[in-house]
C-alpha cells in the first residue's frame, strides 16, 4: 500500500541525492530537543479530506467510497499503532439539511473513532457548511475547535481558520468557501502558546497557511510571522487544496496532504503515518496517493 515515490529527505543544506531534492529546515536549538535518541518514535496517524456523504460521485469526488478507503487506513493504523490519530478536515461534504449532515457525521464517524482513542479533528469548511462549529464538534466529542496538547515531548496545535474576514464564524451557509481567516483572539492565543511552550512544535490545519491562492488563509502571512517568531515549529500538516504538495517557509515546512475522496477506488486511497524521533527527525511514509517525506533534524 506504501507509494512507489522515494522518501524527500528534508535537511539542513540544500542538495541532491539520488536524484530527490534534499531541503533545507531551520534548526531548532539542541535544548528544545530530546536528548535521547534511543527513545521510541511517536507515532500519528493522519487523513484528510474524506468528504463523506450519502450522493453520487462528482467530478473526480467519489463521496461513499471514503468508507472503504478509511477501512483499508484503519487495518494499517491498527497493525501500526499510532499514538494519535488527525483528521485535517472536510470530514464530511455538504448536505441541504441539519439532520443529513448530522447523519453524514454519525456514519463516518462511528468507523473513524473506532481506530483510535485519542483522536483529534480539524475543522474544514464542508464539516460547518449546514451544522454550525458546536453541531460538529459535539458530533465527534471535541470541546474546542483550536487548542493544544502535548505528546512524547511534542506540542501539538490545531487551528481553525473557518471564520469570514469579519470575524463571524463559519456556519448554516454564511460563508464562502474563498474567505478563509484566523481571527484576532486565536492569534493572541497562538502567541501565547507558543510562548509558553518548552517543546518542539507541530501545527495541524485545514486551509492551508502557505499560498496566496483560493485555497490559502487571507491573514497566512500573520500566522506564519507568529510560527516563525516562536523558533520553534517543526512542520505544518494540511489538507484543503486536495494534492500532495510541500513548501519551505521562513524555515518551516508545510506540507499539504492529499484528499481520500479523489478518485474511484482503493488505488486512489491516500493517508499518512507521521513518525517523530527524539531528536526532531519527522518521517511521513504515505499510502497510496500519499507522497512520503523526511525532515531530518540536524542540530
Amino acid at each position: 500500500m506504501t507509494n512507489d515515490n522515494n522518501h524527500i529527505r528534508l535537511g539542513r543544506r540544500a542538495f541532491l541525492e539520488n536524484g530527490t531534492l534534499v531541503l533545507g529546515v531551520a534548526s531548532l536549538s539542541s535544548s528544545t530537543l530530546l536528548a535521547d535518541d534511543e527513545a521510541p518514535r511517536l507515532k500519528v496517524g493522519l487523513v484528510t479530506d474524506l468528504h463523506y456523504a450519502e450522493k453520487a460521485p462528482a467530478g473526480t469526488r467519489h463521496y461513499r467510497e471514503t468508507l472503504a478507503k478509511l477501512e483499508e487506513a484503519a487495518r494499517k493504523f491498527e497493525q501500526d499503532k499510532p499514538s494519535f490519530l488527525v483528521e485535517l478536515g472536510d470530514l464530511i461534504d455538504a448536505a441541504d439539511s441539519v439532520e443529513v449532515e448530522q447523519r453524514y457525521l454519525k456514519t463516518i464517524n462511528r468507523p473513524f473513532s473506532a481506530i483510535c482513542q485519542d483522536r483529534h479533528y480539524v475543522l474544514g469548511n464542508h464539516c460547518v457548511d449546514t451544522l454550525n462549529k458546536d453541531e460538529f464538534l459535539g458530533g465527534v466529542e471535541q470541546a474546542k475547535s483550536y487548542y493544544s496538547f502535548e505528546r512524547g515531548g511534542f506540542h501539538f496545535v490545531v487551528m481553525d481558520s473557518c471564520f469570514r474576514g469579519d470575524g463571524e464564524p463559519y456556519g448554516r451557509k454564511n460563508f464562502h468557501w474563498t474567505d478563509a481567516n484566523i481571527p484576532t483572539h486565536e492569534l493572541e492565543w497562538l502567541e501565547a502558546d507558543l510562548e509558553i511552550s518548552d517543546k518542539p512544535v507541530i501545527v495541524f490545519a485545514h486551509q492551508r497557511l502557505d499560498v496566496s491562492n483560493h485555497h490559502g488563509v487571507k491573514n497566512n502571512a500573520d500566522v506564519r510571522k507568529i510560527l516563525q517568531a516562536s523558533d520553534k515549529v517543526l512542520a505544518v500538516f494540511q489538507g484543503h487544496s486536495h494534492q500532495n504538495d510541500l513548501k519551505e517557509i521562513g524555515g518551516i515546512h508545510y506540507c499539504t496532504l492529499v484528499a481520500m475522496v479523489e478518485g474511484s477506488g482503493i488505488e486512489n486511497n491516500g493517508y499518512s503515518l507521521m513518525e517523530i524521533e527524539p531528536s526532531g527527525t519527522i518521517h511521513l511514509t504515505g499510502f497510496r496517493k500519499q507522497e512520503s517525506y523526511e525532515w531530518e533534524h540536524q542540530g
